[in-house]
């Protein structure tokens, strides 16, 4: 059952999308400014923390025992310095589009643009840490120690931002049988 609002919107009792839509009686448009700022305040965090090891890794070159990094070491700087700047173009992203759409009517567009966005930056910054995990243990324990860091940064990843999640989201998808 469906009523309208006092703009003459209507509210869904039961969006299919968002299961806890129902219980909040919210419009179309109030789902889409609450995810938003939902968004918002997970870039805020991520963008935090992206700006300190992307700043950390811009000083890495000028310190005096970079020029003793092994030249594998130096590749694997390069490409968690790469992959910090990707990560920080996708993860500010959003906020640009919001700029070029602000007052286009555009905010559910710009919510499901944002999400994949967001999707992608944390990939980027989870591969952005685990280089620098390899390249710190590379410089202080060898390529043995750095490989097998890596490799267990990387599954920490894998486990807590990809297996726990999915796992959560069938026991969703099984309670309300979607």
């Amino acid at each position: 059952m469906a009523a309208d609002d006092d703009s003459g919107e209507r509210r869904d009792e039961r969006d299919p999308s968002d299961p806890d839509g129902a219980e909040r009686d919210e419009t179309p448009t109030e789902r889409a400014d609450r995810n938003w700022n939902e968004l918002l305040q997970e870039l805020r965090v991520t963008q935090t923390g992206l700006q300190i090891l992307t700043g950390f890794l811009l000083t890495v070159p000028f310190q005096q025992r970079f020029p003793e990094l092994d030249p594998a070491l130096r590749l694997v700087f390069l490409l968690a310095l790469g992959m910090a700047v990707i990560s920080t173009v996708i993860v500010v992203a959003p906020v640009a589009s919001h700029r070029i759409l602000f007052r286009r009517s555009a905010k559910p567009e710009l919510v499901s643009s944002a999400n994949r966005l967001t999707k992608a930056g944390l990939a980027t910054l989870a591969l952005t840490i685990v280089a620098v995990v390899v390249l710190v243990f590379g410089f202080v324990s060898g390529t043995t120690a750095a490989v097998v860091a890596g490799v267990v940064a990387l599954a920490f990843f894998v486990v807590q931002w990809v297996v726990v999640p999915a796992r959560l989201l069938g026991r969703l998808e099984r309670r309300y049988g979607q």
